[in-house]
């Protein structure tokens, strides 16, 4: 039912659709992803729910990046119908109705009018929702779904979210309804960012730099974990941004080696140093940046030793992105540096060196690379609408392509404590014995680095250029 080769020869075509001047998705741009996407049907009936309204008062509401991108509407409880027959496109956008009482807590909503003038696209009340999908489903017309996970990694998961609770209602009234998913069409679109896009993207790489450059004159010891959040944030919020992309992540310590560590309560003391995954959302878009400092401004000579690797890591890395690359060519020279650094530590035996895992630890495989306890997360994802976007190279053939944005991402964590999860075996008991002294003169060293860039035809571009990630350049900024 879905072409994806005529989805391909639109993506071009989308990708130039805005010139970069002034940062803005148009309506047009709007327009033309979702013919894009409707191009790939013969004819059916596509549904798309936006978020809920939040039952909470903290954090505030936030569309979904499938709704935002095809429709721009940033009101809750939306929901986007687009109907193909006869080779003619319709659309029409599903919108709260009035409610008097309401809309003294959280303002007046638009009118289906107004939504028709901004948009292009027919609107109805949502109330007449399920009663309009309904009676297309009737007349014989297939259903296409795209999913309203809140996360492109949280699709093949998703059970709870109001999208997949109206398609089982929508199955149980039709038995036998066959319901496609072009969840992964409207995803090969958003895959390749276009010029204005990436020109959005810079302008959120920039306003977290501000915030990174803020706090290096701000760490010292006694000083608390939220007060460089507090002073982050503040920093983004100062230069125009929306929030902050995710839970900022800013650990001291021992906390420096938790990945997404986000309380940020604790004190930091002299020796130690402090990973802050912190990074704004501008106009939708995620920017993702990570930096670890000294907290007392200048790296010890173990700290000094794994961060160097980390950043020779990134610089690996950076040296294979361009177009027509297979992506695992990008994470075999992260690891392959990773794992020589931890051997010249003595933390590894060897880059094939390997252990008994617990349960999960290494998926389903029955040994794992000794690396893999010091750098268990993936090397980059792709960026975006979402921290964690689609990209080009998530499928065949598995190559970076112009357009597509994305961090890379090294770390190395070293908590002691995670030799106590390993099970008692003669292989990990001689590995144990041997690194137990090294995980102690190591011990609570977490160093992260994380850049945002974009694949250009020329190579790669980094958006985070401006914030300071050598070891010479973070220490003399410290001192200033």
């Amino acid at each position: 039912m879905f072409s994806m080769h005529v989805l391909v020869n639109t993506l071009l075509a989308i990708a130039c659709a805005t010139p970069p001047a002034g940062a803005q998705i148009t309506q047009a741009d709007y327009s033309a992803r979702r013919d894009a996407l409707m191009a790939t049907v013969d004819s059916g009936v596509l549904i798309l729910a936006g978020a809920r309204e939040p039952t909470g008062h903290y954090p505030s509401f936030q569309q979904r990046p499938p709704f935002r991108y095809l429709t721009g509407f940033l009101e809750p409880d939306a929901a986007l119908v687009m109907v193909k027959r006869g080779g003619h496109t319709a659309g029409t956008l599903f919108i709260q109705p009035p409610d008097a009482r309401r809309e003294f807590y959280n303002g007046t909503r638009v009118t289906p009018d107004e939504v028709t003038h901004e948009t292009g696209l027919a609107a109805r009340r949502n109330n007449e929702l399920e009663p309009v999908v309904d009676s297309l489903i009737g007349t014989g017309l297939p259903l296409f779904a795209v999913s309203d996970a809140q996360s492109e990694e949280f699709v093949s998961d998703d059970s709870l979210s109001y999208g997949s609770a109206l398609i089982r209602r929508l199955k149980t009234a039709h038995p036998g309804l066959d319901v496609h998913d072009a969840t992964p069409a409207e995803e090969a679109l958003r895959a390749k960012k276009s010029a204005a896009e990436i020109a959005i993207m810079q302008k959120a790489a920039d306003i977290s730099v501000l915030g990174h450059r803020a706090v290096l004159q701000a760490v010292h010891p006694g000083e608390n974990e939220y007060e460089i959040q507090a002073l982050m944030e503040y920093t983004f919020r100062k230069n125009g941004a929306e929030r902050p992309s995710y839970a900022s992540i800013v650990g001291s310590g021992p906390n420096s080696t938790t990945l997404h560590y986000d309380r940020d309560d604790r004190v930091m003391h002299a020796g130690e140093v402090i990973l802050m995954d912190v990074a704004a959302q501008y106009q939708g878009y995620a920017a993702d940046v990570t930096r670890t400092l000294p907290v007392s401004g200048k790296f010890t000579a173990n700290q000094r030793a794994i961060y160097q690797i980390v950043r020779d890591a990134q610089g690996a890395g950076e040296r294979q992105v361009r177009p027509g690359v297979r992506a695992s060519q990008e994470v075999d020279s992260i690891r392959t540096v990773i794992a020589a650094g931890l051997q010249r530590l003595g933390l590894i035996d060897s880059a094939r060196a390997t252990f008994d895992p617990p349960p999960g630890f290494c998926g389903r495989a029955p040994t794992c690379p000794q690396a893999a306890l010091f750098m268990p997360h993936g090397p980059g994802h792709g960026l975006g609408l979402d921290v964690h976007d689609p990209a080009q190279w998530y499928g065949p053939p598995f190559q970076f392509g112009i357009g597509d944005a994305l961090t890379i991402e090294p770390g190395i964590y070293i908590r002691p404590s995670i030799i106590d999860a390993l099970p008692d075996t003669p292989a990990n008991r001689a590995y144990v014995s041997r690194i137990r002294p090294l995980l102690e003169r190591y011990a609570n060293i977490g160093v992260r680095i994380e850049d945002d860039y974009v694949v250009t035809s020329t190579g790669v571009q980094r958006l985070t250029a401006g914030a300071p990630r050598e070891i010479g350049e973070i220490e003399s900024l410290m001192k200033r």
